[in-house]
């Protein structure tokens, strides 16, 4: 027996691994050919398994190109399991705090493929306020919170959105601008980086800068910005 090699083999699972491993770095998808020449099988070899991946709806298949792409499966089952779940965990107390000392909704985000999807919110306890649906998703290229979250990205991601105007946003740490779809409402958006600086998340307020705002828009921002340190610190199990 070849000691170097795997003792318990699956080769139709590690066929249907590397096929997700692959996709998930193709943002436009690939046919099956392409599929097997990249996991270095024959057409046939990986026939089955994209069939099994489709029915289980962790690919799709567009009928007219033939491309097959990932799905939000994935993200659906990370989203049950750390590290998402423990990210929304530790999330949401500094959120609630937040939404309690400024009377303002602010929702957690991340980028999930071509889009900005919305993890977790803390709803405002004022009798007026915005708030958005978890679970919904915006696009990256027209969103203040895709903006952020681009900036802190990897170096692939970035250049797959390079027409995003990002500057300034590293090195701040945090974007505010009026929101592009919703008038009187300012976004402010702060980083949620990991160790090595990698933005992970975002925290957004969708600031009502009317008559129901009590609170500074600069007051709003130095807020946010300390609410990202104390989910970053206890991301990073530093004891406060």
């Amino acid at each position: 027996m070849n000691e170097t090699a795997p003792e318990y083999s699956v080769p139709g699972l590690e066929k249907g691994l590397d096929i997700l491993e692959v996709l998930s770095a193709e943002a436009g998808g690939l046919t099956q050919s392409q599929l097997a020449d990249a996991v270095g099988k024959t057409v046939s070899q990986v026939f089955r398994v994209l069939a099994t991946l489709e029915r289980r709806g962790f690919i799709a298949r567009d009928r007219q190109s033939g491309l097959y792409l990932l799905s939000t499966r994935m993200f659906d089952l990370a989203h049950r399991h750390p590290p998402l779940r423990g990210l929304i965990q530790l999330a949401i107390g500094p959120m609630r705090e937040l939404a309690d000392t400024l009377a303002q909704s602010c929702n957690l985000s991340v980028i999930d493929e071509d889009r900005v999807r919305i993890l977790a919110q803390a709803e405002s306890p004022a009798d007026f306020g915005y708030r958005v649906r978890v679970g919904a998703t915006f696009p990256i290229e027209s969103t203040a919170s895709g903006a952020v979250l681009l900036s802190g990205a990897p170096t692939d991601l970035r250049e797959r959105f390079a027409g995003v105007d990002t500057a300034g946003i590293a090195e701040r740490g945090y974007l505010s601008r009026p929101d592009a779809m919703q008038a009187g409402v300012t976004d402010v958006v702060v980083a949620i980086r990991d160790t090595v600086g990698v933005t992970i998340a975002a925290l957004t307020i969708p600031y009502i800068a009317t008559s129901y705002s009590e609170t500074a828009l600069a007051v709003v921002i130095e807020s946010a910005l300390d609410t990202a340190q104390a989910i970053e610190v206890k991301l990073k199990g530093i004891p406060s």
